[in-house]
């Protein structure tokens, strides 16, 4: 992400950023760490949701001069619209703000300007605000991924030889030590705090409490940016995930959330949770023809938590369920798996969707690689039990040039299917 901050900070035409990600997953951090290196004497941040005086600026005209000059006296400080990068944190909290990075646009295009905020997807997706659209760039600050989990740990060694594993299907030397790492991973998680404490402490200890507050955040924030009604049923839908990825039919049901629960009432919320980035929705598509934008289904999808060790703590599995082998092998950890791969697949900016026929056969996600002349199949499996039906239904009926099998085998090729460990999720991309 750093990388595409200073990408962007160097574009010629380069527009006002909208910084998207879930409460806890770095945005702040990142920010800070981007001005220190690119803006070191010359950037100025403003929490517009502590700082009543910096909100109440946009309260008036949006004139972009205006603007800066006000901001500047409130900062104490003059920002150059020709060399100050100009950030706006929780930028949730104020609609005029969020306006205003037109008019930067068109009156000063000059300024680097940056708004983000945890609650930022809920903001621009309420009703009586408009989005800026083609007046601003967007990027998703997601929970780490398998490969952020190694670099943190120190093991960013390995990653080089996994993606070339991975792109010649031969096998990895260390594939039990990093099947080792990967169960950690899934009871850890990517949101950085827990890392981070794991990372120092090589402890399990402290990171389900971590986890419960972020939890604890995550339900405070529905309470505070949604109407009592929604909010309950926010929560009932975001406490029925675990529930919904459980059943053996993962598909997403209403009455899972409240008997005789209604898509009329229960959509808005899953539409809340997903702009708040606190879920991932994969959608159901009839037919592995390209594109396959064309054959989504949307009364058929399914949720999957946008951190999976979040999940993990929300299903209370308890960590040595995961970690200790032997009793991994006395329960399913299908879900949780698929979860991840979820996570996976989101952070590389794959769109999430899933095929199905007649209910008879389901392969996991399905993926449009630029080349690709049919939907490559995605199948998971939590062990090295890898016999499956539907994926061979699938590459009946579509034919398609690559097929992946992600699981707890080493790379490899398998009559026509490649084998991919499940901790080289990282490396899928389109």
């Amino acid at each position: 992400m750093m990388q595409r901050l200073v990408a962007w900070k160097n574009a010629p035409g380069r527009k006002p950023l909208l910084l998207y990600g879930a409460r806890q997953t770095g945005k702040t951090y990142l920010l800070n760490e981007f001005a220190r290196q690119e803006f070191p004497d010359d950037y100025v941040r403003f929490d517009l949701e502590r700082d009543s005086r910096a909100r109440q600026v946009f309260e008036h005209e949006l004139d972009s001069t205006v603007l800066l000059r006000r901001l500047s006296q409130v900062a104490g400080r003059p920002i150059d619209p020709e060399h100050t990068l100009l950030i706006l944190d929780e930028a949730q909290a104020s609609n005029r703000a969020l306006a205003s990075l037109k008019y930067f646009q068109e009156e000063l295009p000059q300024l680097h300007v940056i708004a983000a905020g945890s609650l930022l997807g809920v903001a621009v997706n309420q009703q009586g605000f408009t989005m800026p659209v083609g007046k601003v760039q967007t990027m998703t600050l997601h929970p780490m991924n398998f490969d952020e989990f190694l670099e943190a740990v120190g093991e960013d060694a390995y990653l080089d030889e996994i993606r070339d594993s991975y792109t010649q299907s031969s096998p990895f030397y260390a594939h039990d030590d990093m099947l080792l790492r990967f169960w950690q991973y899934l009871v850890i998680g990517g949101m950085p705090e827990a890392v981070a404490f794991f990372a120092e402490n090589q402890s399990f200890d402290k990171v389900r409490a971590l986890q419960m507050d972020i939890l604890d955040l995550y339900a405070a924030d529905m309470a505070k940016y949604a109407t009592p009604i929604e909010t309950a049923r926010i929560r009932d839908t975001w406490n029925s995930v675990p529930s919904q990825l459980a059943k053996e039919n993962h598909k997403f049901q209403y009455k899972l959330v409240h008997s005789g629960g209604r898509a009329s009432v229960y959509s808005p919320s899953i539409a809340w949770l997903v702009a708040a980035g606190l879920v991932e929705r994969c959608m159901r598509v009839s037919s592995g023809q390209l594109p396959l934008a064309m054959h989504e289904d949307a009364s058929s999808f399914k949720i999957y938590m946008a951190d999976t060790g979040l999940l993990v703590a929300c299903s209370g599995l308890d960590s040595s369920m995961v970690l200790d082998a032997e009793r991994r092998r006395r329960i399913d950890l299908g879900d949780i798996v698929e979860n991840y791969v979820a996570q996976a697949l989101s952070a590389n900016g794959v769109p999430l969707r899933y095929w199905t026929s007649n209910g008879t056969a389901e392969v996991d996600f399905v993926i449009q690689p630029h080349d690709a002349v049919a939907g490559v199949p995605v199948e998971v499996k939590s062990s090295d039990n890898t016999r499956s039906r539907s994926l061979a239904s699938y590459r009946s009926k579509y034919a398609p040039d690559d097929a992946i099998r992600l699981s707890t085998k080493n790379f490899g090729t398998d009559n026509g299917v490649r084998s991919v460990p499940l901790y080289a999720a990282f490396c899928v991309e389109v």
